[in-house]
């Protein structure tokens, strides 16, 4: 259900679904390495309004656009001044559930309330550019919350936090960046925009990490709890990042795969690869 219900955008803009696909040859697996390079990962954004139109989220949209958000446009196509009955199971299903209230009843009803939907597509990323446009993603998001948007979901990973969660990432976001903190700033990106855990055959997995630069991060689902295992795609995700990617590699004893449950041409696909702990 998850899968389907978060594809419909990208179905409706001509991404084409794909299904999970079982483990495949070791040619099958360089032609995956191969093909990965050659993929960008961007950002779309999915904001609800209060209001029975779009101009006052969109005019705030066009004005961060020429203000600081490079590269990114609004949808005209598929953003509408309707309610779109689709929206209250969608964010059930993306509401992040790691962090100790992460959104409320105020936030449900703000999305069962919503007037319109306002889709916003970021630029295709180089992996040396993510954290930056991640840190513009994050800034847009609070521009269009202070224009009125009621529920906002990051579509790229299928995440969604309440407004209060989303204020609090915004003002650690910002601090990170006030004091060049590199490495804070794509924690802050990880978090705000990539999902975890998901259920894929003996692991859970992250998603949306390649969204500030890194692999994604799978943990055997007898490592622990959820929240546990959580803990462990945390501190590899940071480890990545501080130490590097064969760094971590041996030291966990893990490996890095292109084999994933996306395609290529698959929103969620990431090109930089699944770090597979245990074996």
């Amino acid at each position: 259900m998850r899968r389907a219900l978060l594809g419909t955008f990208w179905a409706l803009i001509g991404w084409r679904p794909a299904s999970a696909k079982e483990a495949g040859s070791d040619s099958g697996k360089q032609t995956m390495q191969a093909e990965a390079s050659s993929v960008t990962p961007r950002h779309v954004l999915c904001f609800l309004g209060r209001d029975p139109d779009l101009s006052r989220l969109s005019d705030a949209a066009s004005q961060a656009i020429r203000d600081f958000a490079t590269g990114f446009s609004i949808d005209e196509d598929y953003s509408q001044a309707e309610p779109d009955d689709r929206m209250s199971r969608s964010f059930d299903v993306c509401w992040d559930r790691v962090e100790p209230d992460a959104w409320d009843p105020a936030d449900e009803k703000a999305v069962a309330d919503h007037r319109s939907v306002l889709y916003i597509l970021g630029p295709s990323m180089k992996q040396a550019e993510t954290v930056t446009v991640s840190m513009l993603a994050l800034r847009l998001v609070e521009r269009l919350i202070g224009a009125g948007a009621v529920a906002v979901k990051g579509e790229s990973a299928g995440i969604a936090h309440g407004l209060d969660r989303w204020r609090e990432l915004i003002r650690q976001g910002a601090e990170a960046q006030k004091s060049a903190d590199r490495l804070t700033e794509q924690r802050i990106g990880r978090l705000a925009f990539a999902k975890r855990p998901l259920s894929a055959r003996g692991y859970l997995e992250s998603v949306g990490f390649h969204l500030v630069g890194l692999p994604d991060v799978y943990v055997p689902d007898t490592e622990g709890s959820e929240r546990q295992i959580v803990a462990i795609m945390d501190a590899v995700a940071d480890e990545i990042a501080e130490q590097g990617l064969e760094s971590t590699l041996k030291a966990r004893r893990a490996s890095l795969s292109f084999n994933s449950t996306y395609e290529v041409d698959e929103y969620k696909f990431n090109p930089y690869g699944i770090v597979r702990l245990g074996g």
